[in-house]
């Protein structure tokens, strides 16, 4: 079990994703209580790197189920072996004279067939995908199911089962239970709403945007050569960006992606040439960075080191 949210905060900034109080509460009680967590927020906040950290922390496996259209239980929780199956049959030819030996009746020799066709579907021809493997993990694992409100409602009705009851039902087989619960964690861009019967599974925790402390605290602990003036320059920077009419806002991996770059180029402070030079590290459409460019004055104004 984790320990108490102050511990889970130190240990996962030890692995270099630093949160504040909500974050480690809400993982907190996930684990005592045994309820999947929805993380919803915008991209970029850092709601996949969670569970990544939380599988290491753990020392769990990390499970990840990457959610899309179209998703169904053949590639989510299981699908039959078709191949080894097919083998199995052409060997199973060669050998239904001895399997039905000297029997009299039809009834008799299906009844003979009988433990031959059971073994079609057994364990040994079933191919566990990411939810039956999170489930059946020995030591227990870290399930991310990635994007959820990117799957189709009957998809989200086909995880009930598993928030509710950390089981999948296998219709040649039955139930498979977990003997280990995994920590589940499900993110969520809120691209649709999701199902208030999945909510209530979940423990909800959103993450919005960090703010300027705990940016720089990001930043530092992921790019620690940063010169420090330039550490404060960029992220009041990236936070004026925020503020304004983006296509899309430069999220958490943006900031670490430019705080690299900056550092590579021997930066030690923002420059109007250096921002205009780099801006297509942080935006990813033309016409945000062309309408950035004419703000570059203000922006820096707002961004000078106090």
């Amino acid at each position: 079990m984790l320990a108490e949210p102050d511990s889970i905060i130190k240990h996962l900034a030890g692995q270099g994703y630093i949160c504040n109080k909500n974050i480690a509460t809400a993982v907190y009680l996930a684990d005592r209580i045994d309820k999947p967590v929805l993380v919803e927020g915008p991209p970029g906040v850092g709601k996949t790197e969670l569970a990544r950290a939380l599988a290491a922390i753990t020392e769990r496996e990390l499970v990840r189920l990457q959610c899309y259209e179209g998703l169904d239980e053949a590639k989510s929780i299981y699908e039959w072996k078709y191949g080894k199956q097919l083998l199995y049959t052409q060997m199973l030819k060669e050998r239904i004279a001895d399997a039905i030996g000297d029997v009299d009746s039809l009834d008799a020799g299906v009844e003979a067939l009988h433990g031959f066709n059971d073994l079609f579907f057994s364990e040994n021809f079933l191919e566990p995908r990411p939810l039956l493997r999170a489930l059946t993990q020995p030591g227990g694992a870290v399930l991310l199911i990635d994007e959820v409100d990117k799957s189709d409602p009957e998809f989200e009705s086909m995880l009930l089962e598993v928030l509710s009851d950390y089981q999948v039902t296998i219709p040649e087989l039955g139930s498979v239970q977990a003997d280990v619960k995994p920590l589940i964690i499900l993110t969520s861009n809120s691209t649709r709403e999701m199902s208030e019967a999945l909510k209530r599974r979940c423990l909800h925790l959103y993450i919005p945007f960090p703010d300027v402390e705990l940016e720089r605290r990001i930043v530092t602990a992921r790019v620690p050569e940063i010169a420090e003036d330039l550490l404060v320059q960029l992220v009041k920077f990236i936070h004026a960006l925020r503020e304004m009419d983006l296509k899309k806002s430069p999220a958490i991996s943006e900031t670490l992606d430019w705080a690299r770059a900056l550092t590579l180029l021997n930066a030690d402070a923002l420059t109007p040439e250096l921002v205009r030079s780099t801006l297509n590290v942080v935006l990813k459409y033309q016409q945000d960075i062309e309408a950035v460019e004419k703000e570059v004055p203000k922006l820096m104004a707002s961004s000078a080191v106090n």
